[in-house]
């Protein structure tokens, strides 16, 4: 929230307290803790009638330091995030003026006498804060707490979670707070309070309530980032580069798990509110493979289950009169099965009073179950902070897994009351956005027991951690070119937030694309983590908008299928190191000033760069960084450092391979499921040297083996 009216004022009700003076210093091995006045003091009369702000210092790995910012003690503890801190000594130098504290390569250096906060690394200043860094505050809205981080002079911030305005965060106000809001508004289905800069740090918050962020709005030179309460922790992440920020960031909240390589093909569902049975179903599958279109998943959207009764996780008998024997026959044609889920249970639901009888539901203070009309009639939902009632949704889907379904596409997750009460004494606004965690975490922890390295859930809502449990997908973006790159700077968010595996309704959720629409949403979607055919009131077969987007879908299945061992050995690094396979163009070119700008194109991996097609006429304006590059379909060698504008048709986009790369491809047939350590072939792009090698893994090697590219006689 902001404080201020303009740089002089404060705004009408609002009462400002920074840390002013250092009063006193307590230091342990792991711990230092100062605590400040909030004005000068001079003699002891002053020490009356006035505040102090604590200030704890800590470091929960190496160069990384956390601060933990208190006024009052005597209240409710604060939720924060299931982080992983292997906490590191700290080192403490002491002058007159000045304290120095260090971790690894990380100094924080505090002028005890007229407030200031130095951040380093590796020598290098990276930001600061001074006045009115540290500080509480009394507003009309109640009390807040909140701390100002520099902004220097070209300095961009990234990232606050999927996010679908500007890519870069300078000048925007950011509530992190999970809302159902569409593609098109300032709301997110996944916020994570964590932001990265050029100057190669981030800030992490670790508090799971609403954080307020004004980058550059408030204070055009600062970031500020403000809560409720009487408590805030965050933590100064630096590195040599954005993908060290990134990997020491989710050594802390999590790095992405691993998806087994088949959830890598196209996916395709039924849609949303569309008609469809057995017989439809069939013939959607039946047609993909007549027509020679390589199909992974097949989807089940909500009207698997009977209408008003979402959920009770039983198959609609009307339609479906055989479940098993029909998922049966599915998989005998080589798919894997995913079923819509959320975590409500309307009161038409057979479940729905057994829910109630046990407790398991959210209730309101006066001990009723928390209901209301949205979604599906008398939606109660469930509290997965009893462990009982966790126990209980997993019995569910169980059978479920059990007759043949292979993962859950997990919906919802953001409209979370916090008027309500939870089993475990949860504070509803810090738990607001840990539900879709608890939610997410539910089900995926039954899917590693039933399917082991197998475990995938399709998930809408997010928050910091829950790139633990991928996959994720954009929302409900609309059948257009804005939302087409809409839905880009989401993904692209989302990487730079933690996320290693991101996808989107190819097409558009809302509407019913036009075939120019199509055509080329499918070479973006198709050239993403995951891929997934899915629309609202109309299906997303290609041969419904029309015969060419049929030509197009399998062009484009079959260069993924021949990028897979590619792709799945940088998804291995990915998840070792918590990275994104979809990243911005800067995580690898930082030493080009204008890959920091650049949001209508991408790096899927550290080799291949994708610049979609968003305009009707096929015309596309893209950005080559420094350096050669070599077109994938080609090999023709362009300079880099240039803009270019090209005219595709709808059977290619700009796809550009570094020069030097040895990319791993499947030169055979469309297999996503393949030993790629056996059958990948080293295609060289650009002149390499003779033993040039690259890493391959597979789900049968997981070890990975070193493929050379020619060796000497």
């Amino acid at each position: 929230m902001k404080f201020t009216n303009g740089f002089w004022l404060l705004r009408p009700g609002v009462s400002l307290f920074p840390a002013v003076q250092l009063q006193k210093l307590e230091t342990s091995e792991h711990l230092v803790k100062l605590l400040f006045s909030t004005r000068k003091v001079e003699h002891r009369g002053q020490t009356l009638n006035s505040g102090l702000v604590t200030v704890e210092v800590s470091s929960p790995a190496e160069s990384v330091i956390g601060i933990r910012l208190l006024h009052h003690s005597g209240g409710k503890p604060v939720s924060g995030f299931d982080l992983t801190r292997d906490p590191e000594p700290l080192q403490v130098v002491e002058t007159e003026s000045l304290l120095r504290i260090h971790s690894g390569d990380t100094t924080l250096e505090i002028d005890s006498q007229n407030f200031a906060m130095r951040w380093y690394y590796g020598g290098e200043l990276k930001t600061e804060q001074s006045a009115r860094g540290l500080f509480y505050a009394e507003t009309p809205e109640g009390s807040q707490i909140a701390a100002r981080v520099g902004l220097g002079v070209g300095e961009l911030v990234y990232g606050l979670g999927e996010r679908f305005g500007a890519f870069i965060k300078n000048g925007q106000s950011v509530e992190c707070f999970n809302e159902d809001g569409g593609t098109q508004s300032e709301q997110a289905y996944k916020n994570v309070p964590f932001y990265l800069t050029n100057r190669c740090y981030g800030i992490f918050v670790n508090h799971s309530g609403k954080v307020s962020f004004e980058v550059g709005s408030e204070t055009v030179n600062q970031v500020q980032f403000s809560v409720a309460g009487q408590e805030l922790e965050y933590f100064f992440i630096p590195g040599s580069d954005t993908k060290q920020v990134l990997s020491r960031y989710t050594d802390l909240t999590g790095k992405p798990a691993l998806p087994a390589p088949w959830t890598f093909g196209l996916w395709l569902s039924t849609s949303f509110v569309t008609d469809y049975d057995e017989a439809s179903v069939t013939k959607f599958i039946d047609e993909m493979q007549q027509r020679q279109i390589p199909l992974s998943v097949f989807h089940f959207d909500c009207f698997w289950m009977r209408e008003y009764q979402w959920c009770d996780f039983e198959w609609d008998p009307r339609v479906f009169p055989d479940p098993s024997g029909m998922l049966q026959r599915l998989k005998a044609k080589g798919l894997r099965i995913s079923l819509w889920i959320n975590p409500y249970i309307g009161q038409a639901s057979p479940l729905f009073e057994e829910a109630k009888q046990n407790g398991y539901f959210l209730t309101r203070p006066d001990g009723t179950v928390w209901q209301w009309d949205l979604w599906q009639a008398g939606n109660a939902i469930v509290d997965f902070t009893n462990p009982a009632a966790r126990a209980w949704y997993q019995s569910k889907l169980e059978p479920l897994i059990d007759m043949g379904v292979d993962c859950f596409k997990t919906d919802f997750g953001e409209r979370i009351p916090t008027d309500c009460v939870y089993h475990d004494g949860s504070d509803p606004m810090q738990a607001h956005n840990l539900y879709t965690y608890w939610y997410n975490q539910t089900v995926f922890e039954l899917l590693e027991r039933k399917r082991g390295q197998d475990a995938v859930v399709f998930a809408r809502s997010a928050t910091a951690g829950s790139q633990k449990m991928p996959v994720h997908w954009g929302g409900d973006n609309s059948s257009n070119f804005d939302s087409m790159a809409e839905t880009l700077r989401g993904g692209l968010s989302l990487g730079v937030s933690g996320f290693g595996f991101w996808s989107h309704d190819i097409g558009g959720f809302e509407g019913t694309p036009n075939p120019d629409v199509f055509k080329r949403w499918l070479a973006f979607g198709l050239m993403s983590s995951h891929s997934r055919l899915h629309g609202n009131e109309s299906v997303r077969v290609p041969w419904s908008v029309d015969e060419e987007s049929v030509a197009v879908t399998k062009r484009f299945v079959e260069i993924k299928a021949k990028l897979m061992p590619y792709l799945y050995s940088e998804s291995v690094e990915c998840s070792k190191l918590g990275l994104p396979l979809l990243r911005p163009i800067f995580m690898e070119h930082p030493e080009d000033p204008t890959s920091w700008y650049l949001d209508r194109q991408y790096m899927l991996g550290s080799k291949v760069l994708i610049a979609p097609v968003m305009r009707a006429d096929g015309t596309v304006q893209f950005y080559l960084p420094k350096g050669e590059w070599v077109r994938f379909e080609t090999g023709e060698q362009v300079s880099g450092g240039v803009w270019l504008s090209e005219t595709h048709d709808y059977f290619s986009l700009p796809m550009f391979v570094r020069a030097g790369s040895l990319l791993p491809l499947n030169e055979g047939p469309a297999d996503f499921e393949a030993d790629f350590t056996k059958t990948a072939t080293l295609k060289e792009f650009g002149p390499v040297s003779v033993n040039d090698s690259v890493w391959v893994y597979s789900r049968q090697n997981p070890s990975g083996l070193q493929l050379f590219y020619k060796t000497t006689e």
